[in-house]
């Protein structure tokens, strides 16, 4: 209580035609005030600086000061119900509690309903049910370990994260098929840090909780196909009418480095003449709205041909009848078995050929590489752009040719016998 005052005050700037001043209470916590309008006023003449009362022989003191008193009174009790609740005091706090509107996000529970109507608007749907996940496993790792459907925010310290990522590691996965890898239990802890993030722009927070805890992804390489693979691909037969469409799809991705997202909503109108006077696509990337222009290499545009016929006002003018994520990526399996490719096939599989394969493999720049990929750092792109096996060959063969014709230039150069003179 020693850091901890309230006093009554006039806000003599906010003085009155009739000569009334506002009366105000200041909350003091460790020498950081808050103010409050108590809706009382009085004259400057009436006020008596030493006990932040009105002047006790006066008519109105008795009433005005009574109320003062019950200010004051509700102003400790907000103080002492902070206190009993664990939560650490400040004078905004206070002041939010007794004007009723601190109660915004006390506990987890509070926080996810904010983030389900407030924050998951502004994602995607795939990024959203990832989030849906990270929940279930919250509400799990509650029950199983505290015995509770739900936690005040200020009892989630870092032993608290250290303890949910110990039960992320231990715990069975939501679906048998697929357990939880390192790189996956970091996502579910990046995905809890942002839903504390907003705690902390509530001020529900003086220190984060995940300010001493790092997250430690693993570093993984991606699978692409390479140019017989792909070959493979384009020629194996397909029975089914969607296997084949699936087969194009991911063709068209491996050719353009587009998403699974940007490929179902390609447009007519994402088509225009590039600065070159060849056809390119201009769309934007839909989780970063970075401007992507690719243009469109012949096997690419042979593609749209194929389909020239479906784009029409009732589908909006897609050009691609491109399935559902899951179905896509169901058929990629059943495609790769088909073709005699053994490697673990979804959409995005596209987006790395096109960038290792099509392009870094072909000397196209990293930084163009970047470009094309949509991305806004060249250390995104350097994940999918790793340097393989025969770039580093290629490399290493211009080095030689270099090295040799540097060595012929100095062989074919003619000797020059020094002279030694003698100095008699």
């Amino acid at each position: 209580m020693k850091n901890f005052r309230i006093d009554f005050w006039l806000k003599k700037r906010s003085i009155k035609s009739n000569g009334q001043i506002p009366i105000y209470a200041r909350i003091l916590v460790n020498g950081v005030g808050a103010d409050i309008s108590i809706q009382r006023s009085t004259l400057a003449s009436n006020w008596y600086n030493k006990s932040f009362r009105v002047k006790s022989r006066l008519k109105e003191s008795k009433n005005i000061n009574f109320y003062l008193d019950e200010v004051y009174s509700d102003l400790l009790e907000c103080h002492r119900q902070l206190s009993s609740e664990g939560i650490p005091v400040t004078a905004k706090k206070i002041k939010l509690r007794y004007l009723g509107k601190d109660k915004t996000l006390e506990t987890l529970e509070d926080v996810l309903n904010y983030h389900k109507t407030v924050e998951s608007k502004k994602l995607q749907q795939g990024t959203l049910k990832n989030y849906v996940a990270t929940e279930k496993y919250l509400k799990r790792f509650l029950q199983q370990k505290h015995s509770v459907s739900d936690i005040h925010l200020h009892c989630i310290d870092y032993s608290f994260i250290i303890e949910f990522e110990d039960f992320l590691r231990t715990c069975k996965p939501l679906r048998a098929s697929q357990s939880l890898s390192n790189n996956g239990i970091m996502k579910h802890m990046e995905r809890f840090q942002k839903l504390i993030n907003i705690a902390m722009k509530f001020g529900c927070y003086r220190n984060n909780p995940f300010n001493l805890y790092g997250l430690k992804y693993e570093d993984y390489d991606s699978e692409f196909l390479e140019v017989k693979e792909i070959i493979k691909l384009k020629s194996v037969v397909l029975s089914s009418p969607s296997l084949k469409q699936t087969r194009d799809f991911f063709v068209f991705a491996c050719y353009t480095g587009l998403s699974y997202i940007e490929v179902q909503k390609l447009n007519r109108s994402d088509i225009v003449e590039g600065i070159d006077g060849v056809l390119w696509i201009n769309v934007k990337r839909q989780k970063t709205k970075t401007p992507v222009r690719v243009p469109l290499l012949s096997q690419a545009l042979e593609i749209l041909e194929c389909y020239k016929s479906y784009p029409c006002e009732s589908n909006n003018y897609c050009l691609l009848p491109i399935l559902s994520n899951q179905k896509v990526n169901a058929h990629l399996k059943d495609i790769a078995k088909s073709a005699g490719i053994y490697k673990y096939l979804t959409f995005h599989v596209a987006r790395h050929t096109f960038a290792t394969t099509i392009t870094l493999l072909n000397d196209v720049p990293l930084e163009t590489v970047s470009k094309l990929l949509g991305h806004t750092k060249l250390s995104t792109t350097q994940k999918y752009a790793r340097v393989v096996e025969k770039k580093i060959s290629k490399d290493i063969g211009r080095l030689k040719n270099v090295l040799n014709r540097q060595e012929e230039c100095i062989l074919k150069q003619p000797i020059v016998k020094s002279v030694q003179l003698r100095i008699v």
